[in-house]
């Protein structure tokens, strides 16, 4: 079982890799569902911990649909990754019809190189999951869906999350499951889904609050029930 834990600063970075994160989802704006960082903090958290660091690439938090302004920052900020050295990035949008941005997300495929490539919970807002699941199959480069199964929590969108892990299996896509996640929910959760992959926000921070720095205690509570339940 892979954990993904998402950090806002070097410390959070450092924090999550010390308690047993196997990769960090970096942002900023956390309480807006993530944006770019910064490139110093991209520069500097990467080369401070040893685990992958994926960096959210989203420039403001209106919408997923965006236009050339917003495209040509999207696409420099990629190629800043490019050239920080970082393993992913992390980065959605749709159209006005709520379906999967091809024209967009052709250019950013161009550009992503030998980077991991994760289509975020824009998904969540697209008009037929499943469908756009087909459409991001077609795109090699992605490696990773995020999603909450198209609602808010994906303990309730488990059934849905279960249907994208059954057809993305034997594809590029690795499902990565997100959003109201908890130590009592997640081990029935990963029973259900069969999913390999888990995202960690404000479940595994103080308070449970995402502004909240990452508590060493609920790290060290999830990752022991995920080895007692002998998903490693």
């Amino acid at each position: 079982m892979l954990l993904e834990v998402i950090a806002t600063t070097v410390k959070d970075a450092l924090d999550a890799e010390r308690f047993g994160a196997n990769r960090i989802e970096l942002v900023t704006g956390i309480k807006e569902g993530g944006l770019t960082p910064s490139y110093a903090t991209i520069k500097q958290v990467v080369q401070s911990v040893s685990i992958p660091v994926h960096v959210m690439i989203r420039p403001h938090s209106r919408s997923f649909l965006y236009d050339k302004y917003d495209q040509e920052v999207i696409l420099s900020d990629i190629d800043v990754c490019n050239e920080i050295g970082a393993a992913g990035i992390v980065f959605g949008a749709l159209t006005k019809e709520n379906t999967i941005d091809e024209e967009l997300l052709k250019k950013v495929t161009a550009r992503v190189k030998n980077m991991n490539f994760t289509f975020h919970r824009a998904i969540d807002e697209s008009n037929d999951l499943l469908s756009a699941i087909d459409t991001l199959k077609q795109y090699p480069e992605i490696t990773h869906v995020l999603t909450s199964g198209g609602v808010a929590s994906a303990i309730d969108g488990k059934e849905t999350i279960k249907s994208m892990i059954e057809l993305t299996n034997k594809s590029n896509i690795k499902i990565l499951a997100g959003s109201g996640l908890s130590i009592e929910n997640v081990s029935d959760f990963i029973e259900f889904t069969n999913v390999e992959e888990i995202h960690f926000g404000s479940g595994v921070r103080k308070n449970n609050a995402a502004i909240e720095e990452i508590d060493s205690s609920l790290m060290e509570s999830l990752r022991s029930r995920l080895v007692r339940g002998s998903i490693k």
